[in-house]
């Protein structure tokens, strides 16, 4: 039997924090023993499981593996104003003319992650 992938583990400055963020950003949770100060901290949001992890170091490079996120109930755009209005910043737009593309986003400790079009806007093009 194969290996199954438990979660994504992510370094941080301040796991509590910056798992509160992806809570909010997945429509997820936080484990319900993880406090601020706490040296970990698990957000289960459907599909996935987030490991948010202490490190010393600030993050000072681009991301090797990022998440890409496709917005359920709301379109790529407006998910983006979403996530900016939760602490978010746009790295890179590259959206199209024709609606294709996405946007690369930071978290509030700066890594990358990228914002796609939804299902509906995606069956839209095809037509």
């Amino acid at each position: 039997m194969s290996s199954l992938i438990r979660h994504v583990t992510i370094d941080s400055t301040d796991p509590y924090a910056l798992a509160g963020f992806w809570a909010q950003a997945l429509d997820g949770s936080l484990a319900n023993d993880d406090l601020p100060g706490d040296p970990e901290a698990v957000v289960t949001a459907a599909g996935t499981t987030l490991l948010f992890v202490t490190v010393a170091d600030r993050k000072l490079a681009k991301n090797r593996v990022h998440l890409d996120l496709q917005p359920q109930d709301r379109s790529r755009d407006e998910e983006v104003e979403r996530l900016l209005s939760l602490g978010a910043t746009v790295q890179g737009d590259h959206r199209r003319p024709d609606g294709t593309g996405w946007v690369t986003m930071h978290d509030p400790e700066g890594n990358e992650f990228c914002v796609e079009r939804s299902a509906a806007e995606r069956a839209r093009t095809r037509s």
